[in-house]
């Protein structure tokens, strides 16, 4: 940021994302978002272990949603993988996050979920600006600007002779 008291009517502002102000923040951010997933999920496996019966309620009550039956079946039908899936995978969402590693794959399951949120909320009696809305555009801001490269351990997979040979891996990592 260039901000010049001697031409106070130029205001030339420059944001460079690999700047250390922009690492630093995405760092932090990347970080919190673990701990925010991680927490959510921590807490469900010390409160209900794995069968957390919540998920498929909460699946099952979708009715009225734009997803319409989907969820409602899912939430009757795969119960079995839902109880133990949703504190599982809302940890390991949140450890990757907070470490930097497999950052746009995990981010790629929060969006998943903050899209499940999202949608399940269809009443939007918070409006469509929500706080899921919100957590979904935290996940999505992590895959765009690959916030695992910034202090994340994602910078250091990233160098191995494992992705060196199979490029492609980047777009997990990052």
């Amino acid at each position: 940021m260039a901000y010049q008291p001697e031409t106070r009517l130029k205001n030339e502002f420059a944001f460079e994302a690999d700047g250390p102000l922009a690492a630093y923040w995405m760092a932090m951010l990347r970080v919190l978002t673990g701990w925010w997933f991680f927490h959510a999920g921590v807490t469900k496996l010390i409160e209900d272990g794995l069968a957390f019966t919540a998920g498929p309620a909460y699946l099952k009550g979708m009715t009225g949603t734009a997803l319409g039956p989907i969820p409602v079946w899912t939430g009757t039908h795969l119960a079995w993988l839902i109880e133990p899936g949703v504190p599982l995978f809302e940890t390991l969402i949140g450890l990757a996050l907070m470490v930097g590693a497999l950052t746009r794959l995990a981010a790629f399951g929060g969006v998943v979920f903050m899209t499940l949120f999202w949608v399940g909320n269809a009443e939007f009696g918070h409006g469509l600006v929500n706080s899921d809305l919100m957590g979904l555009l935290l996940f999505v801001t992590m895959i765009v600007l690959a916030a695992g490269r910034y202090y994340g351990l994602d910078a250091i997979i990233e160098k191995t002779r494992l992705v060196n040979a199979h490029p492609k891996l980047r777009y997990l990592l990052g």
